[in-house]
């Protein structure tokens, strides 16, 4: 069977089961699969959350939510998957151009939607603070003060939340996770910005810090393919509500032990 042909059957189970109009399987195969294979940009870091993925230290391989997601579409679609690194979502979001990747997911904000397009949620995000060890920081409104320096990944969304929750802070940029905790780890932030998932698998990674209750940004993540491809985004996100229907997602999430996050509602859309 055909790349061409196993498209067009899934496509058909797709409009039976979301009663939605979808592409022509020729216009999908050249938005979403152009090389015969699904290439999903995902992005690294030292622990998992709904959007970061980790790298096996004894396999290579890639795991987390973002990969079972990718995978789990790959099949559907019935091509090979390439999982293609990042150290961030700004990092991805600023090769959409690129021809590069066909498919992500990450963070909604208005300023990333500049770059791609967005599809349907899969899961509901909160952002707040990691605090160093020994802060006197109590609550996240706590950080919006002159002289705390608050460590954030360049252009995330979380980071630019803080910015605008938090203007009499200073901010210190960082490319990555690893980067951020060794900022902390040197006494050179007294907060990292991130989601609270990401922020507590950090925790053990700095001894001492803890994580603020609360938070400055309620958003979701969300599937995303580079803009323009109309016929890729109305695919993509009928597959994440089969996933987030069929509890595929919440398995995903389960699998990384993030039992606490929480999965999206139906239809929810950025």
């Amino acid at each position: 069977m055909t790349i061409a042909s196993r498209v067009g059957a899934l496509v058909t189970t797709v409009i039976l089961a979301f009663g939605t109009a979808m592409p022509a399987k020729a216009d999908l195969v050249k938005e979403l699969i152009p090389t015969g294979k699904l290439r999903v940009a995902i992005a690294i870091a030292p622990a998992p959350s709904a959007f970061y993925a980790v790298k096996d230290g004894t396999t290579g391989k890639f795991r987390g939510v973002t990969v079972d997601l990718g995978a789990a579409l790959a099949r559907k679609l019935g091509v090979p998957v390439e999982f293609l690194p990042h150290l961030a979502s700004g990092e991805i979001q600023n090769s959409a151009a690129s021809g590069k990747w066909d498919v992500t997911f990450m963070p909604v904000d208005e300023e990333r939607k500049k770059f791609v397009d967005f599809g349907n949620a899969y899961h509901l995000l909160q952002s707040t603070y990691l605090v160093a060890p020994g802060s006197k920081l109590a609550k996240v409104e706590d950080a919006n003060a002159p002289g705390v320096r608050i460590g954030g990944i360049a252009n995330t969304a979380t980071f630019r939340a803080a910015q605008r929750t938090a203007p009499t802070a200073t901010f210190v940029t960082v490319p990555g996770v690893d980067a951020a905790i060794a900022a902390m780890n040197a006494g050179e932030i007294d907060c990292i910005a991130m989601s609270r998932e990401s922020l507590s698998g950090l925790v053990t990674k700095i001894p001492g810090s803890r994580t603020l209750e609360g938070g400055f940004l309620n958003s979701s993540t969300a599937v995303a393919v580079p803009k323009g491809k109309a016929d890729a985004l109305a695919y993509v996100s009928a597959f994440i509500e089969e996933a987030k229907a069929n509890g595929l997602v919440r398995k995903a999430l389960d699998s990384m032990n993030l039992q606490n996050s929480q999965v999206a509602p139906a239809g929810m859309k950025p």
